[in-house]
């Protein structure tokens, strides 16, 4: 059995924190070195990260007290949320939510990133504040962590976690190329070809747009919960349990999804009743085309209203035309919800594994690197 220790993640590499240039000196942003918020981390699926939204420049970088980052460094968002994790597959820099690690010589990068996801709720809860909680650059480098001395273990250990995670990003991988052949298909038959004899209407001819309700009063159990961020939870029953095209109501507007199983939405959710046979994936694919962020009805928090999704003007296609069209990417669909299945128990599995083996409760002496 290998030997373990208890120290510090001070002891495992230089704690560095981000800073934001000024937003009023467009100088700034637009250059070539990737800076990386927590915003960029919500909605990152993957553990490897090479950008954000927004590159700065060099005068930016110099203009406030952002660090740069080698590969392989390990970012740990401290604020607004704490938690997210991700690996640099470049030089980034970050902004100011954030107490990532540059790990030296006496941990792997990949195993860092394990053991921040396993001590994810314990960091946490060592944060203070009042408006939100954060995680300070003093608190972090303190947190206590229990770690496999040889650096050759810990790889093994992140080997097994991920052989799981390589094989959720190849599902997600395929699903985003099926989700962009269908799409094509879609501008294809709908926007290059349009048949002259289909009749012109709005989107409130083809669906009924309906609101989400809150979810908090009901108990665990199988069907998710959509928010516009993704599945927030799994609660005892559903909203609904037809086809629909859920569209957020605040927040990340263009998140539009596409459900084929019984489901709730929360109340910054619509979710959508279909009029007609067969069009749903119609929909889906015509909200989706959409810039929905540019018809922004807030101020403060990004807004869609029912009024501004009813009035879209939309080409009706015969029924005949829809027919074909799920016929298409029917098959598509069924693909992509195949590895949605596989990858929730992958995951399941990771997440069954994950304390059990940073515990040492798994021996993986003889994993094979």
């Amino acid at each position: 059995m290998t030997e373990w220790i208890e120290c510090t993640l001070d002891k495992l590499g230089e704690i560095v924190g981000g800073a934001t240039p000024s937003t009023k000196c467009e100088d700034y942003y637009g250059g070539s070195i990737p800076w990386i918020t927590p915003k960029d981390l919500s909605s990152f699926k993957g553990r490897y990260i090479t950008s954000g939204e927004r590159n700065i420049t060099e005068k930016g970088l110099a203009s406030c007290s952002a660090q740069m980052m080698p590969k392989d460094a390990v970012l740990f968002t401290s604020r607004a949320p704490i938690g997210y994790v991700a690996i640099a597959s470049q030089s980034v820099c970050t902004n100011q939510g954030f107490k990532s690690i540059v790990v030296n010589e006496k941990a792997d990068p990949l195993f860092v990133y394990y053991l921040l996801k396993y001590n994810k709720d314990a960091i946490e809860a060592m944060g203070s504040g009042t408006t939100f909680k954060e995680v300070s650059g003093k608190t972090m480098r303190a947190v206590k962590v229990r770690i496999p001395l040889d650096v050759s273990y810990q790889k093994r250990i992140a080997a097994v976690l991920d052989s799981l995670d390589t094989k959720i990003e190849n599902n997600e991988r395929i699903n985003d190329n099926l989700q962009q052949q269908a799409q094509a298909i879609y501008s294809s038959m709908f926007i290059d070809n349009p048949d002259p004899a289909w009749s012109h209407g709005h989107l409130s001819d083809l669906i009924t747009v309906k609101y989400g309700k809150d979810h908090k009063k009901l108990a665990d159990g199988i069907y998710p919960v959509y928010g516009s961020g993704g599945i927030m939870r799994y609660v005892e029953r559903p909203l609904y349990n037809k086809e629909s095209v859920l569209i957020p109501r605040k927040g990340t507007l263009n998140n539009v999804m596409y459900v084929n199983q019984p489901f709730w939405s929360v109340d910054t959710m619509f979710y959508t009743e279909m009029k007609l046979p067969n069009v749903a994936k119609f929909v889906y694919h015509f909200v989706k085309a959409k810039d929905l962020a540019s018809m922004n009805a807030g101020s403060a928090v990004p807004s869609m209203t029912t009024d501004i999704l009813n009035a879209m003007e939309v080409v009706i296609p015969s029924a005949s035309a829809l027919e074909e069209f799920e016929s298409l990417v029917a098959p598509m669909y069924e693909a992509m919800e195949a590895n949605d299945v596989q990858s929730k128990a992958l995951s399941q599995i990771r997440d069954t594994l994950l304390p059990k083996l940073m515990s040492g409760e798994i021996d993986v002496s003889d994993v094979q690197l």
